[in-house]
């Protein structure tokens, strides 16, 4: 069982009237991008921004930490470190599945400078390096939904290659969900297992996943088993299809 961690900070219960939006009319944007901060937010907070906001409009399973971005008091976005995939972990020598964790999900308000997620990221980074024992972090930018994994370039996660492909689940809902999801659900996501439990369950197909490493504690870089490859980019289209 994985241990959910807490990092404390002035988001508490009170926070959940805070508007979920971003920086009011007349904003000066250069000054609210260093106005941001990272604090720990309650689980139900954060799902409730994730799933409205977010355009999967999912809260991942297997989700460890909660943490919202504040500019100043007002509620602007929020962030979801949980597990991976499994044994990803094993692409640094020598570590175990508690050194890592995976950024599942990232949503700022559109209302926030256009560097802001670079920012919001070092800012994670940081407070985990304070607060916690991992060592480094693993995030995913999916090509069918046209991203290559831009805001990790701009804030010097390295590029280490794609994932290997992992279907989702549709359990008969039209909703297209992670293994993970499904086995906390329904305590194992085995086709056969649902199916015996009269679960109409289809495999959903994906490509797969640009995949970005940053290390909280630079030392184990040197850890590394894969190369560090150059950046992937978005491909312009010459208009000739």
């Amino acid at each position: 069982m994985h241990t959910v961690l807490t990092i404390t900070g002035a988001a508490s219960v009170k926070d959940s009237t805070i508007p979920i939006q971003g920086i009011e009319p007349g904003s000066n944007p250069r000054a609210a991008l260093h106005s941001l901060n990272v604090q720990g937010i309650d689980r139900a907070i954060a799902a409730e921004v994730i799933k409205h906001h977010h355009y999967l409009h999912s809260f991942p399973g297997g989700t460890k930490l909660s943490l919202g971005v504040f500019d100043r008091k007002r509620l602007s976005g929020a962030l979801t470190l949980g597990v991976g995939p499994k044994n990803a972990h094993c692409l640094v020598e020598n570590t175990s599945a508690d050194d890592c964790l995976t950024l599942t999900r990232l949503w700022l308000s559109d209302d926030l400078p256009s560097n802001s997620e670079s920012r919001v990221l070092a800012m994670v980074v940081k407070l985990l390096r304070k607060h916690t024992t991992i060592k480094f972090l693993l995030s995913y930018a999916d090509p069918s939904s046209g991203h290559v994994g831009t805001i990790y370039q701009a804030a010097g996660w390295l590029y280490i290659g794609l994932s290997a492909a992992m279907s989702l689940y549709d359990l008969g809902d039209g909703v297209a969900r992670h293994s993970r999801s499904v086995g906390q659900i329904f305590g194992s996501h085995s086709i056969a297992h649902l199916t015996k439990n009269g679960i109409n369950v289809k495999t959903i197909p994906q490509s797969p996943k640009y995949r970005y490493v940053c290390f909280v504690d630079p030392a184990w870089q040197s850890r590394l088993r894969v190369p560090v490859l150059p950046y992937p980019k978005k491909e312009k289209s010459d208009g000739s299809n």
